[in-house]
């Protein structure tokens, strides 16, 4: 018995040495050898790439052709398996990795036209920019032959191998972010739902408002430009018809009037989705004499999209564009004509054929009218047929902006480069080397005859785009008095003629930003530090007193009441992962107003209106400006009429049960950071084994911070406090010393997780860190851990 036992011991020893074996070399073959020296017969000369400690690398090249070969193999390195679902994405051809699941989403990427809007960009381009995008094809394709055996660990897992990489691959990803960020896509398919759900006498309390409102653009000179926009007359009558209807960032600079360099600095943090690989990969691109530009570009496109060269630095914000408005059509029985204008049109119907993991090979249709498709099947609307129009189905040229910006010298280059932007709509900030600041507004705003809030009736053209507002109309500000600028999805201005969006976010970020910057004389870089890192809330600011004005009237003798009083009476409104009275403040602001609206619509409605943070918060500023609304007067109960005191109560009640429930009966133990976690997940990382076989994802982490705050970890208000959003990266530009600069993503620069650069920044990010970023050659070469030589065969 002892020798079986024996036998069977060095068996499973054996076989678990096996096993971690087989794991470390599945896991580790992938990786890239960073001091390898690579032979490329179609360079025109060597290419040196240098790495610094976080795996960043600086690519030296004599010219554009090996500039950017280089930059596509060295990117397809560390993120080649992401590239690909980036490309399957804005193809549709998701189904045929992760299964039949996928089908329906698939029908709707197609339906965005991503592929086809990219070959018209590529046929307009000069020489240079098709050369760029030819030569990272190029990278991208030679890293794919030399490692076909050898490709990362997703590819092995799902068993697939990728296809060529092409130009227009890397021109989808302009789709990609346009989509990502459009804003309409929920929002305005939201308040059509409310409104068809709600008495018409009150749906006006959900449409956004920002009067009174800090505005981005302070304007004194505007062209006119002589849009016709009758917003009230022609808003209302529709409305009467009866028949009709995050991603957020944060950037600022201050002059050199309020610098501590008596240099502008400049500051950026664009926030999206958390995940891994994370959106951004960090890299550096220089040919002596010709560019010299780092920052963060998107795996799969040349060129640094948020960064800066020898001469000015920029960062973007999304300007949470109504780029989308969407039409009511009638159609005929058999589906394949629509009307409008008194005759029947033609639908372009689209066969979608798609083929699945499974081996299986499905069909759909996409129905196009001359605006956009038909999406309402996407949306859950049975009953209408809705069509949409979409400003990424018009022709913008981002990349262009890119590449221009990457080389711009002066403000002039600036806005020519910004005036590429159109369906990537943002807040373009900006300052140079000469001591300059500004900001540009850069996007395709519709010309309408009426704000596009609503869903139109299709069966008229008067409703259709009528053009493009010009560029030059468009709200800049160039080296404001006040010596800064800033911008955070709050509302653009006030002093344009023409309708920009309904959509942006409160202005509690806008309002911090300031308040900090005005609370000195002269900024740091230290105190650039602070600002993006704080989590005082401008909106506790506004409402917390009342709300504990309002509850202290409610007397009761319940000890936990009582507890619960005293921890918001002597919060100070800053949401730290340790505070109580910051998980007592998020619990009550989305019950008060569940408790509020949720009785004006089916449940159905509600947990989609429930999770926009745009609607939440207007809805939430608009409930406290007015103690009178009608809302609060619950319809499930005729008999009696009720006020915001009753809201207050039934809220703060449902607020003490549900935290209860959910951290115990003690009060002292409600720790916002108990329930408010980030967890940085893999999309592979929801399947358990293969999470705990490759580490793929990080946390959970316990975060402070809300979107009302400058430093934001937000959270959709129906999914328990579980983080999703925040920001994507940290930049600080002092631009009198780029050695200076300072930076962080939230994940790490290699996308294989056996790399040591795989989720390396996160710890660093979470604690408000931030690393070097290296530019000069000698820093570059100085600090350089690995390097390896592109050469010439």
């Amino acid at each position: 018995m002892k020798k079986i036992l024996l036998i069977i011991g060095s068996l499973i020893i054996l076989i678990f040495i096996g096993v971690v074996i087989f794991i470390n070399k599945f896991t580790h073959s992938p990786l890239p050898d960073y001091n390898k020296d690579i032979t490329i017969s179609s360079l025109n000369a060597d290419v040196e790439v240098y790495r610094d400690e976080n795996g960043i690398p600086h690519i030296i090249a004599q010219n554009e052709h090996d500039l950017y070969l280089t930059a596509g193999y060295v990117t397809a390195q560390d993120r080649m398996w992401q590239m690909d679902l980036i490309r399957r994405a804005t193809q549709g051809k998701l189904s045929e990795i992760f299964g039949k699941d996928f089908f329906k989403t698939d029908i709707l990427l197609r339906a965005l036209q991503i592929t086809e809007k990219s070959e018209m960009i590529y046929d307009s381009l000069d020489e240079n920019m098709q050369n760029a995008l030819l030569s990272y094809s190029e990278g991208v394709n030679q890293y794919l032959e030399d490692n076909k055996k050898n490709l990362p660990i997703e590819f092995k897992i799902l068993g697939y191998t990728p296809e060529k990489w092409l130009p227009t691959n890397s021109l989808n990803i302009i789709g990609y972010i346009a989509w990502d960020l459009v804003s309409a896509w929920s929002n305005e398919i939201i308040l059509f739902k409310v409104q068809n759900a709600v008495d018409s006498s009150i749906f006006k309390n959900f449409i956004p408002n920002f009067d009174g409102t800090g505005t981005i653009y302070h304007l004194v000179d505007v062209p006119n430009t002589n849009v016709e926009n009758n917003i009230d007359a022609v808003g209302s009558q529709i409305f009467e018809l009866g028949n009709l209807p995050f991603m957020a960032s944060n950037n600022w600079a201050v002059s050199g009037s309020k610098s501590v360099t008596g240099q502008p600095i400049l500051c950026n943090d664009m926030h999206l989705g958390f995940g891994s690989p994370g959106i951004w990969y960090q890299m550096h691109l220089m040919i002596k004499g010709e560019i010299n530009v780092t920052g963060l570009s998107i795996p799969g496109a040349p060129g640094i999209v948020a960064g800066h060269n020898e001469d000015i630095a920029w960062g973007l914000t999304n300007v949470m564009l109504d780029g989308s408005d969407f039409y009511i059509e009638t159609i005929n029985e058999d589906s394949t004509k629509y009307f409008i204008d008194g005759q029947w049109k033609d639908l372009r119907i689209e066969k979608e054929i798609v083929y699945t993991k499974e081996g299986d090979t499905l069909i759909g249709y996409n129905s196009f009218t001359h605006r956009g498709p038909i999406i309402s099947k996407f949306k859950k609307i049975e009953d209408k047929a809705i069509s949409m129009h979409w400003v990424g189905y018009e022709y913008s040229n981002e990349y262009a902006g890119v590449y221009k910006l990457n080389r711009a010298q002066n403000w002039d280059d600036f806005k020519d480069a910004t005036s590429n932007f159109g369906a990537v709509a943002q807040n373009i900030i900006y300052a140079d080397k000469q001591g300059n600041i500004g900001i540009q507004l850069s996007a395709m705003v519709p010309k309408r005859i009426v704000s596009g809030y609503t869903i139109f009736p299709g069966d008229t053209s008067l409703y259709d785009w009528k053009g493009f507002i010009p560029f030059d109309s468009l709200p800049f500000e160039y080296n404001p008095e006040r010596g800064y600028i800033a911008s955070a999805n709050n509302k653009s201005t006030f002093d344009v003629d023409y309708y920009i969006s309904q959509y942006y976010f409160q202005d509690f970020r806008y309002r911090r930003i300031c308040q900090m910057l005005e609370a000195k004389d002269k900024i740091s870089v230290d105190d650039m530090k602070e600002i993006q890192a704080d989590q005082h809330s401008a909106l506790a600011d506004d409402i917390l007193e009342k709300i504990i004005f309002e509850v202290s009237k409610l007397n009761l003798s319940d000890e936990k009441y009582k507890k619960t009083l005293d921890y918001l009476a002597k919060w100070d409104g800053t949401l730290t992962s340790e505070s109580i009275g910051t998980m007592i403040f998020e619990q009550f602001n989305i019950m008060f107003i569940k408790e509020t609206v949720a009785d004006e619509m089916t449940i159905e409605v509600y947990n989609e209106f429930d999770n926009s943070k745009v609607l939440m918060n207007n809805i939430l500023i608009q409930l406290w400006s007015n103690k009178e609304s009608v809302l609060f007067d619950n319809i499930n109960t005729p008999d009696k009429k009720e006020s915001i005191e009753d809201i207050i109560a039934i809220a703060y009640q449902k607020t003490l049960d549900t935290l209860s429930e959910q951290l115990g009966e003690n009060p002292d133990k409600w720790q916002f950071g108990k329930l408010h976690t980030l967890t940085i997940a893999h999309p592979l990382g929801k399947v358990n084994i293969l999470d705990k076989i490759f580490k793929l994802n990080r946390g959970p982490y316990a975060v402070g911070g809300s979107n009302h705050t400058v430093s934001p970890y937000s959270y959709p208000f129906d999914n328990n406090f579980k983080v999703t959003t925040g920001a994507s990266h940290r930049h600080i530009f002092p631009v009198d010393d780029w050695e200076a600069a300072q930076t962080i993503i939230p994940t790490g620069n290699s996308g294989q997780p056996a790399s040591k650069f795989y989720l390396d920044q996160t710890e660093r990010y979470l604690n408000n860190e931030y690393h070097e970023d290296y530019f000069s050659i000698e820093r570059v070469k100085e600090n350089a851990k690995y390097k390896m030589t592109f050469r010439k065969k």
